[in-house]
Order: structure tokens, then sequence, then C-alpha cells
């Protein structure tokens, strides 16, 4: 018996939320990342983790928020939370794999492809795995030829996204990434709603249950405090948010530009020999020891 399917029961409510939920997540972890790029190698890793935190998280949220809006006529659905979990965990650490491969090797090549393509499994994973955790009387069954088209889908927006990251241009540029990246998670996981089915076991004699947005709701607590903590470091870093780059001030303490009096690119030798006739020649320094020589002789 096949049942019937609804991934709309709230309209256009849960997509709308759900993009924003994965364009959210994809902004700051992309800030992030640019960030990671802007920073000695020491704060590197930080920033990296941050981002791939935000990103998981993100991408995460946006899936569940979905989820409440999909339904089975004829069966009440419940979710294993252990399952769930993991596949927030699954999400953080690809997407992190491939994030640290673009800080490092930069957004170029084989980097890019590598981290990508890492990227965009790691949203596929926690999708199928999220959905092996999701609880009814009945089976799920694929398209496989939908399924890896979704997953194709993934791997490409997640490289366009980090590509757009990795050129360090401003604001702009990250706040297109995080469209593409919330374009990306959005399309996949359509996609892969499109390819299921479910194949019931019988009819339902067991109670009514709560609703997907009742079970899922407390569990996106944490992502989501922890997304608007990561909004707050952003919106609290203005080289995070504009994407400058800051001078290394920490050798001379001081802020670097051209010397007093001298052209800016073009600083004055130390030790200059001034040419004959120059009117703008140096003074002879004074407690050098050295006597100036008389041109006449020294009366007694």
């Amino acid at each position: 018996m096949q049942g019937t399917v609804d991934g709309f029961s709230y309209g256009v409510v849960t997509p709308v939320v759900a993009y924003v939920m994965a364009c959210l997540g994809g902004a700051l972890g992309l800030r992030c990342t640019t960030r990671s790029l802007l920073v000695s190698h020491s704060w590197r890793p930080g920033w990296l983790a941050l981002g791939s935190a935000a990103i998981g998280s993100g991408i995460w949220t946006m899936h569940f928020v979905a989820m409440m809006g999909f339904t089975v006529k004829e069966a009440p659905i419940h979710y294993d939370k252990a399952l769930t979990f993991a596949s927030l965990a699954v999400a953080i650490v690809m997407v992190g794999i491939g994030i640290f491969i673009v800080g490092y090797r930069g957004a170029t090549g084989t980097a890019l492809f590598t981290g990508g393509t890492i990227t965009g499994l790691g949203v596929a994973s926690m999708h199928y795995l999220g959905m092996a955790g999701m609880r009814l009387r009945g089976t799920l069954e694929y398209n496989t030829l939908t399924v890896a088209a979704s997953v194709v889908i993934a791997m490409v927006a997640a490289t366009a996204a980090l590509w757009a990251a990795g050129q360090v241009r401003g604001f702009l540029w990250s706040l297109g990434a995080s469209l593409v990246m919330g374009l990306a998670v959005s399309g996949m996981h359509y996609t892969g709603m499109a390819a299921l089915s479910v194949h019931l076991h019988g009819p339902d004699t067991a109670p009514p249950g709560d609703s997907p947005a009742e079970i899922l709701a407390p569990m996106m607590i944490g992502p989501l405090a922890f997304l608007l903590l990561a909004g707050v470091i952003v919106m609290f870093d203005p080289l995070m948010v504009m994407g400058g780059r800051q001078p290394d001030t920490r050798s001379t303490g001081r802020q670097p530009g051209p010397r007093s009096g001298t052209h800016p690119g073009r600083p004055r030798p130390p030790y200059a020999v001034p040419r004959p006739g120059d009117r703008h020649a140096p003074a002879p320094r004074r407690g050098s020891g050295r006597r100036p020589r008389s041109r006449t002789p020294q009366s007694w």
C-alpha cells in the first residue's frame, strides 16, 4: 500500500524559512572562511572550525525545518534522536573537511574541486542520514537516478559557493556565495524528497501522536542558539564583515605609511650622498666628533 506523501503541508512557509536558514548558515560559515584567509596561521583553524559548524548547523536546521511540512496521510511520523543528531555531526565534520582544504590550499584547481565535492557529499549525507532517522509504519523507497541528481546538485553548488568565498572580495561576494549555498541545500533537499515514496505496512491502528513540528522544534534549539552566537561574532567583527585586510603592526607598533617629505613608495636612502650644488643637501650632523674644515687659515 502506497502512502500519500505531502511535503508542503504548511504551504510555502516551510520552504521559505528553510531556505533562509540555509542562507544564514552559509553566510556565517563562508564569512568565517573568508576571515580565515586574512589572519595568521595560528588563528586560521579557529575561524575555519567556526565556519564549518555554522554551515553544518545551517543546513541541518534547513533540512528539519523543511521536514516539519512533510507528512504521510496514513501514518504518523516520529524521529530517532540518536540518528537525527548524528546527521548534524556528519554535516559539520564533512563540511569542515572541505572548508579546511580550501582554507589552506586556496579556492583554485584540485583543492577547490576536492573541497567542494566533500562539502556537497556532506550535505547529501546529512540529508539521507536524517531521513534514515524517520520512523513510521512503512518503508522508504528512493528512485536511484533522482538521488544521484540530488547529490550532483549539492556538489556543484557547494563548489561554486566555496570558489566565491575564496575570492576574498568583500561582503557582496560572500552574500552571493551564501545564496548559492542555500540554493544548493534547498535544491538538493527537495530533489531528494522528489525521489521518495513510502510503502505502508497495513492499516494504522495507533492513535495519532504529535505533529512533526512539535517533535522537531525542541531539537533545533541548540543549533539555532549556535547560529545566533555566530551571527553576533560576525556583527562585532568589522574586518569579517567588510572583508578588509588588517596590516601587520606587531613588529613596529606603528601604522605603516610613507616617510614625511618623501614621495610615497620612494623612501629617501638613509645615507644618500648630496650632489654638488644641491641646495637641499642636509646640514652636517652635530655631535659627530668631527670639526668642519676651515677654508681660511686660523688666526692666533
